[in-house]
């Protein structure tokens, strides 16, 4: 194998690379952009394809700047992996991919950009984090696909003073900081660990074990260790646009599967009014207590602590519209051969990772499903990662 190449990176592909050829084998180049002329160093071999990193730009695009983070890149934080393009040309690749994945793997044709979320811009955007520690008790980021950390938390996508106070060796080695700035200004920081199950204590260190979120009127209590949208505006606008697309009318029922707190929950019960019924479903017992505390005035909301496969095997009868917002890994064939079964008409599908969302929307058209509506979102602005929502019809 060769260590360093001179190689042209072509389109942009899933997970942050750009795709190159060298002697007829692909190479996955990691911070290039289209059309540039680099150095690359290999970084492993998988198979037929090789991964690499760039050390130089020999040609560089027009759409590369400066880093807008200060930490990240070839031998640094792997935190923003973006932070040297543009930010709107940012948004074209992020499309360019899921467009690519979605023709590849969902059988949909569809081009696009991916949509800026709210005003928070590039920088600043982000209001949870999770921070490990090192050896010696320093907290700190990952490199990219390592188990090393660096220091210094000066990362673009955190708030100024977000993590003021938090660096130096002061953590419990293997412990972990979930650190959360809520929707009042208050900074929350809990620490988990070290250890695992029982010994996996949380401590609180600043501010209290639940943040308060809001959307709308309504008002969360969420534990920092549960989960939440971690930019700032996602939750308002997602809830937003769940309340549009459902289509839902007084006494229609709904499901929101892989409910978390019941955001959606909320605004869906809206929707069907006091007639209706909707039930959340979430596997963390933090979640559905945020859920039945921030929902209790909703009669007409059913909270249930389990997995969705489970539910969904033991649910007779089917709802009007199902709106499922699942982990990275997506909601895969046993789910979606569930929902299709329950025969349920309208179905909004969110997905976090390109790949897995365009497989999903391809389970949904193998049983006759059709995608009616679909929107990509830059809900992590210098990274790679995207937003995906469809709505799918039968």
């Amino acid at each position: 194998m060769t260590d360093l190449l001179t190689l042209t990176a072509g389109p942009p592909a899933n997970g942050g690379s750009c795709v190159a050829r060298h002697d007829g084998r692909v190479v996955f180049v990691r911070y290039a952009l289209p059309g540039e002329v680099v150095l690359a160093r290999v970084t492993g071999e998988r198979g037929s394809h090789w991964h690499a990193e760039v050390v130089e730009v020999i040609e560089a695009s027009p759409d590369r700047v400066d880093s807008l983070c200060p930490i990240a890149g070839v031998d640094a934080a792997g935190c923003c992996d973006l932070a040297f393009v543009t930010p709107e040309a940012a948004r074209r690749i992020k499309g360019d991919v899921v467009g690519n994945q979605l023709g590849r793997l969902g059988g949909h044709d569809w081009s696009g950009v991916a949509e800026e979320v709210g005003s928070a811009g590039a920088t600043g955007w982000r209001t949870r984090v999770r921070l490990d520690t090192t050896a010696d008790g320093r907290a700190g980021y990952h490199r990219y696909h390592s188990a090393d950390l660096v220091t210094d938390l000066a990362c673009a996508q955190i708030p100024a003073g977000m993590l003021a106070g938090l660096d130096g060796s002061r953590w419990p080695s293997g412990a972990e900081l979930h650190v959360v700035l809520d929707d009042d200004g208050e900074r929350h920081v809990a620490q988990s660990g070290p250890g695992r199950g029982r010994k996996a204590a949380t401590k609180v260190v600043e501010g209290s074990y639940e943040a308060t979120q809001r959307v709308g009127e309504r008002v969360w209590q969420v534990p920092v260790t549960a989960f939440w949208q971690a930019h700032r505006d996602a939750a308002r606008v997602y809830s937003g646009l769940i309340a549009e697309w459902a289509q839902l009318s007084p006494g229609m029922s709904a499901w929101d599967l892989y409910g978390g707190a019941g955001v959606f929950a909320a605004v869906l019960a809206e929707s069907v009014g006091d007639a209706g019924h909707v039930t959340t479903v979430d596997t963390s017992r933090g979640s559905s207590r945020a859920a039945r505390a921030a929902l209790a005035d909703l009669g007409q909301v059913s909270v249930v602590t389990e997995s969705v496969r489970r539910v969904l095997t033991g649910r007779p009868g089917r709802a009007d519209v199902a709106v499922l917002d699942p982990p990275r890994t997506g909601a895969g064939r046993e789910v979606i051969d569930l929902l299709a079964a329950a025969g349920v008409p309208r179905i909004i599908h969110i997905g976090c990772e390109a790949a897995s969302f365009a497989r999903d929307v391809g389970l949904y058209r193998g049983h006759g499903y059709a995608v009616e509506e679909l929107r990509v979102f830059d809900s992590f602005p210098l990274t790679h990662h995207v937003e995906c929502v469809a709505v799918l019809t039968r």
